[in-house]
């Protein structure tokens, strides 16, 4: 067993049983659902619903997934969770913007994501990509460019100062940068940064580099 799966091995909880919820419009914010059907080795495909509940974050408390067998919770964790179940694992994380990863790693073979539920913000997003796929590989490319020119405008202007601090000044020189944008433009560019990380993790998509730099 490696560490991260002792780690996630302790976060693990048993369920209470309790039956899953449906899905409500008023919950976009503050949910997400994933399904998942895996073949049972003694019978028949069983169902597999991931359930995280945003906003635990307004107490500071940590966010926990929840995992239900057939409708049934049978397992919570902490984030993040690594779920075992027929085949292999289930694992979950969170960015600071949404879901980071939703995926199915059976013992052998590649990961899958789980379906998001139509009514989440991810399956609606899912959704509109299937109906619209040139407009949605668009609004995707916008928001790969808006974080890519939002974090080089960023560390061109942070630059300076930083380069004016006298051990970096006296060993690598001072940095003049040739962008100072105003303050209500560096503004705009970070609002549409989170806007952009925000809409990539409708999609599961995450980059250390550009979404945990856009925070």
């Amino acid at each position: 067993m490696t560490w991260k799966q002792w780690a996630a091995s302790r976060r693990l909880k048993p369920g209470d049983g309790r039956e899953l919820q449906r899905f409500r419009w008023w919950q976009l914010p503050f949910r997400s659902l994933f399904w998942l059907r895996l073949p049972a080795a003694d019978g028949p495909a069983r169902l597999h619903a991931v359930d995280i509940r945003h906003w635990a974050r307004v107490d500071d408390s940590r966010i926990r997934a929840h995992l239900f067998l057939d409708g049934r919770h049978v397992a919570e964790s902490k984030l993040p969770a690594v779920f075992p179940v027929d085949g292999g694992v289930i694992e979950v994380a969170m960015s600071g913007y949404g879901i980071r990863r939703c995926h199915y790693r059976p013992s052998g073979g590649q990961p899958q994501q789980l379906t998001p539920d139509p009514a989440s913000a991810e399956g609606r997003r899912a959704r509109f990509g299937a109906r619209h796929p040139g407009l949605s590989r668009a609004i995707a490319i916008g928001s790969v460019l808006l974080l890519v020119t939002g974090v080089g405008l960023n560390l061109l202007q942070l630059a300076e100062p930083v380069s004016q601090i006298p051990p970096v000044a006296q060993r690598i020189g001072t940095f003049a940068s040739p962008i100072h944008l105003p303050i209500w433009l560096n503004l705009a560019l970070g609002i549409g940064a989170v806007l952009a990380s925000t809409e990539r993790a409708l999609r599961l998509r995450y980059s250390a580099l550009l979404d945990a730099a856009g925070r």
